[in-house]
């Protein structure tokens, strides 16, 4: 194995870590709103999903969101692992193979695509969990809330802040 796809896989490993760490402690606290609480580990996922492959993103993504749920709140992890590993997926996926000439245009189809599945994903999940539709109703306007404040917080620091620029010279440096 060549020493240069060493350092990337290296790299790419401990960001891959990083994003799942933040995901994880992100999972532990959220923003109370009357009724729920918003939390901030879509913006985690979001950013770690356009900087890294689909792989990668799904480990941040869903296993991430599973470790964070098992340890805090265990009833919906498996929602979580398949809801957020899938949201992590797609983004990966259309963020890297749409619109390869428009980035951020990409990544912001991408975020969005992301976002809804989000949204059906938890519905679904906790009218499976929880067995009442009625709970899932309830509920489906903070997840909208938290799907809009992960894709704006996610595409403010990845295109604002720089952190895509920053990941990608990273990368191409080593």
């Amino acid at each position: 194995m060549d020493i240069a796809q060493t350092k990337i896989t290296t790299v790419r490993l401990t960001a891959a870590a990083l994003f799942m760490g933040m995901n994880i402690a992100l999972s532990s606290f959220g923003i109370p709103v009357p009724g729920g609480h918003l939390y901030l580990c879509d913006a985690v996922i979001c950013i770690a999903a356009v900087l890294l492959n689909p792989f990668e993103a799904f480990v941040v993504g869903g296993i991430g969101s599973f470790l964070g749920d098992m340890i805090f709140y265990p009833l919906p992890m498996f929602v979580s692992l398949v809801t957020h590993g899938l949201q992590a997926v797609v983004i990966s996926l259309i963020s890297k193979k749409v619109l390869k000439h428009h980035p951020v245009a990409a990544s912001w189809i991408a975020v969005a695509v992301g976002g809804v599945i989000m949204v059906v994903g938890y519905t679904l999940g906790k009218t499976y969990v929880y067995s009442t539709f009625e709970y899932a109703m309830i509920k489906l306007p903070y997840e909208i809330a938290q799907a809009v404040l992960g894709i704006a917080v996610s595409m403010t620091l990845l295109w604002k802040c720089g952190i895509k620029n920053a990941f990608d010279r990273m990368i191409d440096n080593i």
